[in-house]
């Protein structure tokens, strides 16, 4: 596996980095879709029921199907969950819910070896080709992707100092969890949502990190790239299997069911 991570370098160049959710457990899902030209994937532990072992899979999949950066959301801001990912290879991470600047920072720790961070040692495994990438040790912390999701109206207005945290790489709009803690749930249209995501654009790129989205609508996607936000996922296996079958069987004159 090559050290050097392209989803990093391209984000770090300005580019645009598209991407799809995998949420079906599948490692055929994550090899077909890693084959399709999104940039990135991202492997879903918070909403999903992988484990380490199965996200594993995923990777080798993803690796295996094409040139997209295999991203996996952890189930929550903790050492032990970046850690074993770490050692199996993963290298590129979304966290779930930070808060504040603190939170953000407790993130980069637990990606980082002491004196830098709280990652745990080990001479071999899986991210330094099970010994044999002797500067490892010293080179993985520079190829490490690190997104971290503001969920709430209080971490939107964070959003700066969440940036600012050296190690993070990318702050990521939750907006179904944003729009439920203002009050709003399953409206993410709604104008008030809508101005509180693009708050965070500015602070964010003032900062010299990448904002990043989710929209699965392609016209709203297209809207939040051209706002600013440069880091996308555009879509998700299993939504694109729901509205495929459902398409399908409204074309034989049938609907599914409520």
């Amino acid at each position: 596996m090559p050290l050097e991570n392209p989803l990093k370098t391209a984000l770090g160049r300005g580019e645009k980095q598209l991407g799809l959710w995998l949420t079906l457990g599948s490692p055929l899902a994550a090899e077909l879709a890693a084959g399709a030209g999104f940039d990135w994937v991202l492997i879903d532990m918070e909403h999903s029921v992988l484990n380490e072992a199965q996200v594993l899979d995923h990777v080798r999949a993803a690796h295996v199907g094409g040139r997209a950066e295999p991203i996996v959301r952890i189930p929550w801001n903790e050492p032990i969950v970046f850690k074993r990912l770490l050692d199996s290879g993963v290298r590129s991470f979304l966290v779930p819910y930070v808060q504040n600047a603190e939170e953000a920072r407790r993130a980069v720790a637990a990606t980082r070896y002491p004196p830098d961070g709280v990652r745990g040692f080990s001479g071999m495994h899986r991210g330094n080709a099970f010994g044999r990438n002797k500067n490892y040790p010293q080179e993985a912390a520079a190829e490490i992707f690190l997104a971290v999701q503001v969920e709430s109206p209080q971490a939107a207005d964070n959003a700066g100092a969440i940036a600012a945290v050296d190690g993070v790489d990318c702050v990521f709009v939750g907006p179904n969890d944003l729009a439920a803690n203002m009050g709003f749930v399953g409206r993410t249209q709604l104008p008030e949502v809508r101005d509180m995501i693009q708050s965070v654009v500015a602070p964010v790129r003032a900062a010299g990190k990448t904002p990043g989205m989710l929209d699965f609508n392609v016209e709203n996607a297209r809207g939040w790239l051209e706002s600013g936000f440069g880091f996308v996922a555009v879509g998700s296996d299993l939504s694109l299997l729901a509205s495929g079958v459902d398409r399908l069987l409204d074309g034989h004159g049938r609907q599914a069911p409520a």
